[in-house]
C-alpha cells in the first residue's frame, strides 16, 4: 500500500508569549521569556509563586458569554487554537467534505480549573450538592475535540490523546498516520492545557518538579543549565491542520511543511523519571528518522523536550548523541520551553508549531537563560543558546516526553513537489 502525504496547511497558537501564531513567532525569535508572578489565585503560600500565564487574556474577546460558560479555560484556549488553524487554512470553505475531516485534539489533565471550583463550592456549601450542569462536559479532556467538530460539522474520527506531556504530540503522529492511511482527508490536531491552580501548583511543588526561583522567574526556565531547578508551569494551546497533499492542492491551499515521520515509545521504567541512558527518547527518534525514510544525518534540527529539570535534561542529550553519533554536533538544537514554560498537554503541538517555522524560515529560536555550564552534559553540542541563528532547515525534529514513559518524535521537513 502506497501511503499519502501529509502536509501542513494551518496553525494557530496561544501563549504565554503570543496570543497569535504570529506573535507566539515574533516572541521566540526575540527570545521571550513568559514567566511572571501567578495572578490566577492567591499562591502566596506555596513554594512556587510564578508560572508562565496567558496574561490579560479575557473569554469574551472570543466567544459571547453563553458559550464561553461551556468551556473550561483549557477548552478556551484549546478552541481559539483550532479556530485560528482552520482560518488560516481556509478548511471552513464551501466544498469541504465533512465526513473526511476528523479532529483529534489533547490535554494531559483536562479542566482542572473546573473541577477546583466545582469541588470547592460543594466543600463550602457544606456538602450540599449544587453542582453546574457543565461540570462533567468542561472537565473531561476529550470534549475540545467533540466542540471543534460541533462547530465545524467535521464529522471524522473524533477523539483526544491522553499521555501526560506526551499527549499533543500523540495526537499529531495519529492525525499524521490516519491521513497517509486514507482515513480522512484532513485532521484539525493539536493540543490545550490550564494547569495553573491550587491543584496544579501545588501537585508539582510535591514531586519537587518545578522550579522555586521566586525571585528571577523570567530566568527560571534555564534548561541544559548547571543550576536549573525544576520545570516553570505554563498554560496555552496549539492547533495544526494536518492535510492530505492532493487534498490540499485541489484546494489551492498554502503549505508550510511536510509531516515527514513519527516515532512513539515507551520507556518501561519509572512513574517519573526518564530512562537514565535516554533509550525511550532513542527509540523514539530513531522510529520517526525510519519512519520519515530518511538518514540521521538529513535532521538538521531538534527542538527538545528541554524541560529544564535536573534529571531530564541530562537525559535527553544523551539520546540525541546515542541516535545522532558524530552528527549531533552539527545539529541546532534548542528549547522554546525557556521562554514558554511547560504547557504539559499543550506543549508538543506549540512545539511542533515552533518546529514547523523553523523549517519554513530556515531560523531556529534560541534556548534563553544559560548562564553555567553542566559538567554532566555534553556542552560542544549545539545548544541555540542566547540568540536565535539563521541556518538551512531541511528537516527538523520535535521531541516530547511525558510522565508514565511516553515519548513521541515528529519530523517536519521542507515541501517540494
Amino acid at each position: 500500500m502506497k501511503l499519502k502525504r501529509v502536509v501542513v496547511t494551518g496553525i494557530g497558537a496561544i501563549t504565554p508569549i503570543g496570543k497569535n501564531a504570529g506573535d507566539f513567532w515574533s516572541s521566540l525569535l526575540k527570545g521571550v521569556s513568559g514567566a511572571s508572578p501567578i495572578t490566577l489565585f492567591n499562591c502566596e503560600k506555596f513554594k512556587t509563586r510564578f508560572a508562565c500565564e496567558v496574561r490579560d487574556f479575557n473569554p469574551l474577546d472570543y466567544f459571547d458569554r453563553k458559550e464561553a460558560r461551556k468551556y473550561d479555560r483549557y477548552a478556551q484556549l484549546g478552541m481559539i487554537a483550532a479556530i485560528e488553524a482552520v482560518n488560516d487554512a481556509g478548511l471552513d470553505a464551501e466544498g469541504i467534505d465533512g465526513d473526511r475531516i476528523g479532529v483529534i485534539w489533547a490535554s494531559g489533565i483536562g479542566g482542572l480549573r473546573t473541577f477546583h471550583d466545582e469541588v470547592t463550592a460543594f466543600v463550602n456549601g457544606n456538602g450540599t450538592p449544587r453542582y453546574n450542569p457543565f461540570f462533567i462536559p468542561k472537565m473531561i479532556a476529550d470534549i475540545v475535540a467533540g466542540h471543534i467538530s460541533i462547530k465545524y460539522g467535521f464529522r471524522g474520527p473524533n477523539f483526544a490523546t491522553v499521555s501526560a506531556c506526551a499527549s499533543s504530540a500523540n495526537a499529531l503522529a495519529d492525525a499524521f498516520n490516519y491521513i497517509r492511511l486514507g482515513k480522512a482527508d484532513a485532521f484539525v490536531t493539536g493540543g490545550s492545557e490550564s494547569s495553573i491552580t491550587e491543584e496544579g501548583l501545588g501537585g508539582f511543588n510535591a514531586m519537587h518538579a518545578i522550579s522555586t526561583r521566586n525571585d528571577d522567574p523570567k530566568t527560571a526556565s534555564r534548561p541544559f543549565d548547571k543550576d536549573r531547578d525544576g520545570f516553570v508551569i505554563g498554560e496555552g494551546g496549539g492547533g495544526l491542520i494536518f492535510e492530505e497533499l492532493e487534498h490540499a492542492k485541489a484546494r489551492g491551499a498554502t503549505i508550510y511543511a511536510e509531516v515527514a515521520g513519527a516515532g512513539l515509545s515507551g520507556d518501561g521504567y519509572h512513574m517519573t523519571a526518564p530512562h537514565p541512558e535516554g533509550y525511550g527518547a532513542y527509540l523514539c527518534m530513531k522510529a520517526a528518522i525510519e519512519d520519515a525514510e530518511l538518514r540521521p544525518e538529513d535532521i538538521d534540527h531538534i527542538n527538545t523536550h528541554g524541560t529544564s529539570t535536573p534529571v531530564g535534561d541530562v537525559v535527553e542529550p544523551k539520546a540525541i548523541l546515542t541516535t545522532f553519533g558524530q552528527h549531533a554536533y552539527k545539529i541546532h538544537i534548542n528549547s522554546t520551553k525557556s521562554m514558554t514554560g511547560h504547557l504539559l498537554g499543550g506543549a508538543g503541538a506549540v512545539e511542533a508549531i515552533a518546529t514547523l517555522l523553523a523549517v519554513k524560515h530556515d531560523v531556529v529560536p534560541p534556548t534563553i537563560n544559560h548562564f553555567t555550564d553542566d559538567p554532566e552534559i555534553d556542552n560542544k553540542l549545539d545548544f541555540t543558546f542566547h540568540e536565535a541563528k539563521e541556518s538551512k532547515i531541511n528537516a527538523a525534529l520535535s521531541n516530547t516526553f511525558g510522565f508514565g514513559g511516553h515519548n513521541a518524535s515528529i519530523i517536519f521537513k521542507k515541501y517540494s513537489d
